[in-house]
């Protein structure tokens, strides 16, 4: 797993590469998390266009960067979910409480 980051105003961009599951969430949820404390950003959009694959460990990382950041009054939203994820953020109710948009362009202007 590879993460690349942006911040673009107050939104940090995470683009997640490779796989999300039980081998690198900690790590994962660790470098996000210092990500944000760093960057001082309010909001987070992750990235999904490279992804090839996330277990439940990997909803674990999605929802606890959530609390996190609804903590301190931002919102996170994901983008460019591939269809198999989708349905795991479907059917485990993700959406209820994370945006999904179909572009960056498209997420920027609504956080």
């Amino acid at each position: 797993m590879k993460l690349l980051n942006e911040v673009i105003g107050n939104k940090l961009i995470v683009t997640m590469s490779g796989e999300l599951d039980h081998h690198v969430a900690k790590s994962i949820r660790i470098e996000v998390d210092e990500l944000i404390l760093k960057k001082r950003t309010k909001n987070l959009i992750f990235d999904m266009s490279q992804l090839k694959f996330m277990d439940s460990s990997g909803i674990g990382v999605i929802l606890g960067r959530y609390k996190n950041i609804t903590n301190i009054g931002g919102k996170v939203a994901v983008v460019n979910v591939s269809d198999r994820v989708d349905r795991i953020f479907s059917m485990t109710g993700l959406y209820k409480v994370i945006n999904k948009y179909e572009n960056m362009s498209t997420a920027l202007k609504h956080l």
